[in-house]
């Protein structure tokens, strides 16, 4: 029989298979209890099966929003409970569930949550539950700085490389909260942190922004299964970065909130020439065009300009298309005739949706 076998697994290949650092497990252990139940006299920590099912479920629990203290109160209540093993603290209802509790059941952090567009007002309007549902917060030490609860959930799910928390944590907070506040109050803050992050340490993180990139893009368009929803005859929204630019997800949170709303997109993605763009808009005839710029040395005034000044149609008749200059790149210059520069995903949405309900409206050539 192996050594693990017979004394369980050292610190290091818990913390390994976990994705945290041992200095996180001996912490969990120090401050809260969460440790081995049993130690050898003379020996290191040795972590049995039922102690890494411990530790696993309390993984998920952070990684759903609950604070360590009140994660650990679940797992020594689980772990204590009469009849019990170690090997039933996971459970079978996935990330986030609460021991003892039915399947698909989340996990509530002891912290309020503020949701004004809930129902019944915020919660912490509540006298039960006192205290600030935004606070600064760990994501496992990304720069989180004053977010709601689910960011920091999602951040420790990403550095912990956990894919199956991080799909439940953006389906939660997509059904939750909406797409817009989802986007822009949970993805778009964690994205972000992990960006700097990544920028201050090198080529570290480098795998913690590529997975939660991918997840965040598969939850968006997850958002409206195609055919869910009829599409209105109008003339589609093409949405492309500019030359040079990369940054492609918050375009897709616009897709998917068009697609919502029943509107019909074409997403060209990524630094899309210049010249393949100009081609796509001539070729289509679309009602509007959205340019993404992510830094001021990719925004390209002089394409945006001439996609305004673009026509299309019957002699006669020829119409132009709307140009949103969509993202930070474009900021700080009087927006270009024929543009508008929206100051985030709602407002580009409520623009969209008003241009295309007037090109609907329009009687026929």
């Amino acid at each position: 029989m192996s050594d693990s076998a017979t004394y369980g697994l050292t610190t290091g290949a818990v913390a390994r298979r976990l994705g945290v650092s041992p200095t996180t497990l001996r912490s969990w252990d120090r401050r809260y209890g969460i440790g081995p139940a049993a130690r050898e006299d003379g020996r290191h920590r040795r972590w049995a099966p039922e102690d890494v099912a411990m530790l696993e479920e309390m993984c998920r629990l952070t990684a759903s929003g609950a604070p360590p203290a009140e994660a650990a109160r679940i797992v020594r209540t689980a772990r204590a409970a009469p009849g019990t093993t170690g090997t039933e603290v996971p459970g079978t209802a996935g990330p986030g569930a609460v021991p003892g509790t039915e399947p698909g059941t989340r996990v509530r952090s002891a912290e309020p949550e503020s949701y004004p567009d809930r129902p019944g007002g915020p919660r912490r309007d509540r006298p039960e539950e006192p205290g600030p549902a935004r606070q600064p917060g760990s994501g496992n030490g990304l720069p989180l700085g004053d977010v709601r609860r689910e960011c920091r959930g999602l951040a420790r799910a990403a550095v912990r490389l956990d894919g199956p928390a991080l799909d439940a944590l953006l389906r939660d907070a997509v059904a939750d909260h909406g797409l817009v506040t989802a986007w822009e109050e949970v993805m778009a803050p964690t994205l972000h942190a992990v960006g700097r992050k990544w920028e201050s340490s090198g080529d570290r993180y480098v795998e913690v922004e590529h997975l939660l990139s991918w997840h965040v893009s598969t939850a968006l368009r997850q958002v409206m299964p195609a055919g869910h929803r009829s599409v209105a005859p109008v003339p589609p929204v093409l949405l492309a970065c500019v030359p040079g630019e990369q940054h492609t997800l918050p375009l897709e949170a616009l897709a998917a909130g068009l697609s919502e709303r029943g509107l019909p997109t074409r997403m060209f993605g990524a630094a899309v020439p210049a010249e393949a763009l100009d081609a796509a808009v001539r070729r289509m005839g679309p009602a509007a065009v959205v340019l993404w710029s992510q830094a001021r040395s990719t925004a390209n005034h002089a394409l945006a300009r001439h996609v305004a000044g673009s026509s299309f149609g019957v002699k006669g008749a020829r119409t132009r298309p709307l140009v949103l200059l969509a993202g930070p790149g474009w900021a700080g210059r009087t927006p270009e005739p024929g543009t508008l520069r929206p100051g985030g995903l709602r407002e580009a949405l409520d623009a969209l949706s008003r241009h295309q309900a007037g090109v609907r409206a329009a009687p026929p050539v």
